[in-house]
Order: structure tokens, then sequence, then C-alpha cells
């Protein structure tokens, strides 16, 4: 599995509106400067984001973007399968049926476990502890960016 530029985009936006006051309005550009995402592409991935109510897009001159969910309770997991679908890493682990030899292949067991592992290891990295970890705020990010 490999991370789309959609999933990277989608965690490093939701990064950033998890720096700010809970309920805080963010102008895209402003998240798009800060973490070096096409303005275009950010749209796109906000709606999908938005789709999977975990951000909310608010219209109009004033408007901008805002986290739906608390960083605590909002993990990377939910951000790149809003963004890329579930994740999976072979179709036997989501169609067993498109495989005859699904439920006999000894590579399919360990497939199932490697992506619960996966899974677990995003399910537990919240955005609360992602922010923590690096000592982030929305300064520090956009001083990053702008080097």
């Amino acid at each position: 599995m490999r991370l789309t530029r959609a999933g990277e985009y989608a965690v490093r936006c939701v990064l950033y509106l998890s720096t700010q006051e809970k309920g805080t309005l963010v102008r895209r550009k402003e998240i798009a400067r800060a973490m070096d995402i096409p303005n275009q592409f950010l749209i796109k991935i906000a709606q999908q984001l938005s789709r999977s109510g975990i951000l909310e897009i608010i219209q109009g001159p004033n408007g901008g973007f805002r986290l739906s969910i608390p960083p605590e309770k909002l993990s990377l997991l939910d951000v790149i399968e809003a963004a890329m679908g579930e994740i999976i890493l072979n179709d036997c682990i989501l169609r067993p049926d498109s495989c005859e030899r699904s439920y006999t292949c000894a590579v399919h067991s360990v497939w199932q476990e490697a992506r619960n592992q996966l899974r677990e290891t995003l399910r537990k990295a919240t955005f609360a502890k992602l922010v923590k970890n690096e000592g982030c705020s929305a300064g520090s990010i956009s001083l990053q960016n702008q080097r």
C-alpha cells in the first residue's frame, strides 16, 4: 500500500486544522499555503473530508474549513480512508470470493493480519497525539513549510 497524494494532503489539511482552537474557521488559502497543498487539490480533498463528516466547509467571503470531530477523536485511519477508501492489501481481503484460493491460501491470512495491524496502528494515531508529539502549532507549521 502506498499513500496517495490525496491521502497525504488530507492528513496535512487535518493536521493544520488540529492545531487551531476548537471551532476556528480557517481559510482555504491559509491551509494551502501553510501545508504546501495545491489550492484546487485542497478543494477536492475538503469535499471528501466533508462527506465523511471530518470537516465542515463554510461557503462565502468569510468562509473556510473547520474540524467537525475533535482531534483527540480523529485518527489517521479516519482521514486516510476518507481520502483513499478502505485500506486493503490484496483484493482477496475485500472480496474473498474473487479468489478461489482465499480460504486455503497460506498468504491470505498474512494479508489479513498485516491489514489489521496497519489499521490498528493508524487508528491509535489521533491528531491530538500527532500535534502534541510534534510540538505543532499553527505558527510552527506555517514557519516549517516556508523554509
